[in-house]
């Protein structure tokens, strides 16, 4: 199934600020089909003149008619007269006769979308872009209670501000937030001073937990609220705003209750402010386990710190007791031991300084590279090292395997490819949707015979890439001379 913004891309001919504008409309429109109770379909002109469905949203606050989305379906000749008279006159426009979808009775009503020029001018395209269509079903009705009313009046106002395209705001904040209240979790509608005119029950419910005894029908909620603040607790500089309802935005307000979260839609008609609804939702326990989890992210930074450290401290001493040695072989062999456990060290130290257990690979490389200079002067020779592509972000363990394997092989092509010679190791990563190839290569004299060594660091290596990392290895000898080493590893 396509998405709205692959929907209007290929079906109509909207321009990208009318995409934007579409796709902003339906990142709230579940917030409009639960407090309408209705399906909602977003309708674009088509290129050959009709109308195509580029979006539906159910409500999940009463029975849906649409049991299968109808994105990418052509209109129905019965909604097609009133939907194309909304997008023609601008106005909103009901169904005289009630429809029958599917055997399930239900009213239609066709809003038009309009859209504002920009988020400075409160100025708005003279023609809509689109309709909406709010098809609310009629099989299970009941006479509406207090609060269903109040939700479908809420609803009609915001409706009523698509047509005239003042909803969605454009100076909302970017982005969901975690914990973002629902029309079902709390709802409140304010008038133009910030007193209270009607509360959901849950909406009660969420202030009483906070700490409110009183009632809230009927009181200033800013008045009402002011007193549960707390020193010692943050508060949001743009909380007055939100709780008088003058500006759309999001806050948390916090107590030593627990945390409820805040977004507050002012109410507009024809440009004009009348009122604000409030969404609430108590967040206490979310926050909670936000805070363990930073807790816990920063104890496993710190712990990749001491890791870091200690293997630092360990490459240290095999670095002093080489430099002891006076057998070449265990020199050797030591040195190698001591790059093998810097380049670890590498991963951990990047793994650090960042919250995700994912590193950027091809810093973690140019910091391995950097060993290999090192090893180069220590053999009185110049290499010069080349990298052509991107590593991209690999998971922690394989960041880990993949720094000591490409260790070992530019660690064999300075010490046995380019012994006693300057030259080059050139390294390429090309990355694919499932699968990472990687090339090290250099201009020495090339594998003896043309078979690949039995050394400790071959042995590492295939058995890195075999057993660790799920791959393959091979190894060639161009015709130019050199050795060359492909590994592809499956991501």
């Amino acid at each position: 199934m396509a998405t709205p913004s692959q929907l209007l891309k290929s079906l109509s001919s909207a321009s990208q600020a009318d995409i934007e504008w579409l796709n902003l409309v339906t990142s709230e429109w579940q917030l409009l089909s639960d407090l309408v109770f209705a399906d909602l379909v977003l309708w674009v002109p088509g290129k050959a003149g009709s109308f195509i469905a580029a979006g539906h949203a159910r409500p999940s606050s009463s029975a849906t008619i649409f049991y299968r989305d109808i994105s990418g379906s052509k209109i129905r000749a019965v909604w097609a007269d009133q939907v194309a008279e909304a997008y023609e006159t601008g106005e909103i426009v009901d169904q005289v006769q009630l429809d029958n979808y599917d055997g399930i009775p239900n009213r239609f009503t066709a809003v038009p979308v309009r859209r504002r020029i920009n988020h400075k001018s409160e100025a708005v395209e003279p023609r809509p872009i689109a309709v909406i269509t709010r098809h609310t079903n009629l099989a299970d009705t009941k006479v509406p209670n207090k609060v269903q009313l109040n939700y479908m009046a809420a609803g009609n106002d915001l409706m009523r501000m698509i047509a005239e395209g003042g909803f969605p705001d454009l100076g909302n904040p970017t982005g969901p937030k975690r914990g973002a209240p629902r029309a079902n979790d709390g709802l409140l509608r304010l008038d133009t001073d910030g007193k209270v005119l009607f509360a959901s029950p849950n909406g009660i419910s969420v202030f009483n937990n906070l700490g409110v005894e009183q009632e809230l029908e009927g009181q200033v909620l800013a008045g009402v609220v002011t007193p549960l603040l707390k020193s010692g607790y943050t508060v949001d500089e743009s909380l007055p705003v939100v709780l008088s309802g003058k500006a759309s935005w999001r806050v948390d307000l916090e107590s030593g209750n627990g945390t409820v979260s805040l977004r507050s839609i002012p109410l507009k008609r024809q440009g004009e402010r009348i009122g604000a609804l409030l969404l609430c939702r108590d967040v206490s326990e979310l926050r909670k386990q936000e805070r363990e989890l930073i807790t816990k992210d920063a104890t496993i930074r710190e712990i990749h710190h001491r890791v870091k450290n200690n293997l630092q401290t360990v490459a240290s001493l095999l670095r002093m007791q080489a430099r002891r040695s006076k057998s070449e072989e265990t020199k050797e062999s030591l040195e190698q031991a001591m790059r093998r456990v810097s380049a670890i060290a590498v991963v951990h130290d990047t793994l650090s300084s960042g919250l995700a257990q994912e590193v950027n690979f091809d810093e973690v490389f140019e910091r391995v590279m950097l060993l290999a200079s090192e090893l180069a002067a220590s053999h009185g020779t110049t290499v010069n090292t080349i990298k052509d592509g991107k590593f991209g972000q690999l998971r922690s363990e394989v960041a880990t395997t993949l720094a000591v394997v490409l260790t070992e092989l530019v660690t064999n092509a300075v010490e046995h490819g380019l012994a006693q010679r300057s030259g080059l190791v050139a390294v390429s990563a090309e990355r694919h949707n499932k699968k990472l190839e990687i090339a090290v290569s250099d201009n020495g004299k090339g594998l003896p015979d043309g078979k690949v060594g039995n050394g400790l660091g071959t042995q590492i290596v295939r058995t890195l890439v075999e057993g660790e990392l799920r791959g393959s290895i091979r190894w060639f000898s161009p015709t130019e001379g050199g050795t060359r080493a492909v590994i592809s590893l499956p991501l």
